[in-house]
């Protein structure tokens, strides 16, 4: 019976030096989108244990006398002690582990979208991420390392990957191209046609015209 309330307020602890940092890592990376350098896990949760650290900092000089009583009481009484205020706890959780952290993160983005220029920030990883996010209906026509041209109608059907995985496309049919890389005519009953980015040295996009016939 002694142990409870020890394992209580181990549990308090660990939670109170972890979650903050992971809420404020989880909403950086969704409001500004994945980057390279928070590619591997490792480096994530680094990031996530140094922002618990800086906020926990925060707490113990804006709120250190009552979050020692808080701890206090529940290594004395365990869960009665919570059990007594379940809605004190419940919203000092509430904004310990979430309020705060996330508007951290909201006024870290935002103070990045304001001071960098767009020219020398973007929330979009990669350029193949910002080539084919929210791209309409196009022909798209690509260059292969030995030279030849493929193409295809790139529709409501096809698909593009985005970061982290490989660049790749599928077009949703493909088009018989000519030597000079203009495109001929719809290869009939295609089903479409997957591309990898590495394996291309050059990805041209059309826009739908009257000089690019449409299948």
């Amino acid at each position: 019976m002694s142990a409870a309330p020890s394992t209580v307020l181990q549990v308090a602890l660990v939670v109170l030096f972890v979650l903050p940092g992971v809420t404020y890592q989880f909403l950086r990376e969704f409001w500004r989108g994945p980057v390279p350098g928070e590619r591997k896990l490792g480096e994530r949760v680094l990031r996530a244990v140094t922002a618990s650290v800086v906020l926990d900092a925060l707490y113990l000089i804006a709120f250190g006398p009552h979050l020692v009583s808080l701890a206090r009481g529940v290594g004395q009484d365990g869960w009665s002690r919570l059990a007594a205020g379940p809605r004190t706890a419940g919203l000092a959780g509430l904004a310990l582990f979430v309020a705060i952290p996330a508007a951290a993160a909201a006024a870290v983005t935002y103070w990045q979208r304001r001071r960098l220029s767009p020219v020398r920030y973007r929330g979009t990883p990669t350029a193949w991420d910002r080539m084919f996010r929210q791209r309409g209906s196009c022909f798209v026509r690509l260059r292969l390392r030995d030279g030849v041209w493929i193409g295809g109608w790139y529709g409501t059907r096809s698909y593009a990957t985005s970061y982290p995985h490989p660049p790749e496309l599928y077009l949703e049919s493909a088009w018989l191209m000519r030597p000079d890389g203009s495109f001929h005519r719809r290869i009939e009953n295609s089903g479409g046609l997957f591309v990898r980015a590495e394996d291309t040295d050059v990805l041209e996009i059309l826009l739908p015209s009257r000089d690019v016939p449409q299948g």
